[in-house]
Order: structure tokens, then sequence, then C-alpha cells
């Protein structure tokens, strides 16, 4: 397992302080997080290469831009953004791209259908072709996306399959919100390339605790050898980023 610090943390810096920042925090892994950038700004791209490159940073992975469809008309804007980070994926050289199912929590099943049929027929069909693979997030309680639990996931990987077989991003804080962390896991082991973890609410980790330590077992026990990918609230000190960092060092030595 490799660990990697999403730059979302540092969301708020200058792209140029984020990225340094990530690399004075003693990482060598990175997610890079649409949200350090203006999605429509796509050339800064560029910039976002050079200071990953000038600071010996791997790009694992890639959080995408996301927006939650509530409505037909704002499907075009979706897929735009989607495309955008694909197109970031391929720059930084990161092989899998953290999507959300992209649409609204209160669409009626209809909707939600036709939503993710137009969206991702698009999107998986461009991910192919710049050979990027998409890894589908179980979002959190409070969001306002669909994509929570089992049912949730089912539905729209039912969907999405179609386009080519979408992977798994585990996110640990959102499953433990919501009772779904090992249904999740053992339900989409197979497809599982990236997990993000943080404590309640995103908060760092100050000390191991069980339930992290029973999640860590069941991933050496699946054989699981894709990113960690340290996802913390943009309020967590360089301290506290550290300190995690030690904990789950300490954890996956064991």
């Amino acid at each position: 397992m490799q660990l990697s610090l999403s730059n979302g943390v540092f969301a708020n810096r200058y792209l140029n302080e984020n990225i340094a920042l990530v690399n004075q925090s003693g990482f060598k892994n990175l997610e890079f997080n649409m949200k350090s950038v203006e999605v429509a700004d796509d050339v800064s791209v560029y910039a976002a290469k050079n200071l990953v490159d000038c600071y010996n940073l791997k790009c694992l992975t890639l959080h995408a831009a996301v927006l939650h469809v509530r409505d037909e008309v704002e499907i075009h804007r979706a897929v735009y953004y989607g495309k955008i980070s694909i197109e970031f994926a391929r720059r930084l050289q990161a092989p899998i791209m953290v999507v959300h199912s992209n649409m609204s929590k209160r669409l009626l099943e209809t909707q939600r259908l036709m939503i993710l049929t137009r969206v991702f027929e698009e999107l998986s069909e461009y991910a192919k072709k710049l050979k990027v693979r998409l890894a589908l997030e179980n979002l959190s309680y409070a969001s306002s996306g669909y994509g929570k639990n089992v049912p949730e996931l089912d539905e729209v990987f039912s969907i999405v399959d179609k386009y080519g077989e979408i992977g798994f991003t585990l996110d640990f804080c959102h499953a433990e919100a919501t009772g779904q962390t090992f249904d999740l896991l053992e339900k989409y082991r197979d497809r599982l390339c990236n997990v993000h973890l943080s404590n309640w609410a995103h908060k760092p980790f100050n000390k191991e605790s069980l339930r992290l330590r029973a999640l860590l077992v069941k991933l050496q026990e699946y054989e699981y050898d894709g990113p960690l990918t340290l996802e913390l609230s943009r309020k967590s000190t360089i301290d506290e980023i550290a300190r995690t960092k030690t904990v789950l060092e300490e954890c996956i030595a064991i």
C-alpha cells in the first residue's frame, strides 16, 4: 500500500504553495484535487505538472471536479468538468480518477437513469481514450449527491458499467458515518483502486483507532496494494498532518 496525500487539504493556498506543502509534509505521493485550481482555467494543468515534477512527486490519483446534477440542463456542465479533470489526470500521469455519481440525491429513478447514461457514456469513452480509470467514491451522509450505500452504488454501477467497468474509491470517513464501511469493502473489493482515509468529519488521526486498524487488517488480507490517500479537512495543521502520517505508517508496518 502506498501512502498519499490529497492536496485538497491546502486548496485555499495558491497552487505553488499548495504543492510545496505536500512535499514539505513528507509525502512522495499525491492525489491532486481539482478544488486546487479553477476548473475553467484548463491551462493551469501545465503549472501543476511543472510543480509536481519540481518536487519529485508522483500523482497516484486525481479527484475530479464534480457537479451533482439537479436538472437535465446541468448535464453538459457535469460532462465538461469531468473531461477537464480527465485531461488533468492524463497530464499529471495519474492512472486513477475519483468521481462522484454526478447526480443529486433528490432525483427520481427515471431521471437518475437518464443522467447517469448521458454523463458516463461520454466520460467513460473519454477516460478510456486517455487511459485513465474512473473510480466511483461512496459519498458522505451530508452530501447532496447520490451514492452513499450499497443499494445506491449498485444502481449506479449497473448503469455506468455498460460503458466500461468503473473502479471504486472507498472513503473511510464517509463509510463510517453511514455505517457502511465493511459492507462496501466486501461488496466492491474486486473494484477497489483507492482508499480515502481520515477520522470523523475528515479530521486527522492523533492515534490508531480500532476501526482504522480493522480496515487496514482487511485491506492487507485482501492483498490491496493501491493508494491510501489522506483526505483531510482544510482546518488540519501541518503538525496534525504529520501525526496522521506517522499513525498510518505505524499501522501499516505492523
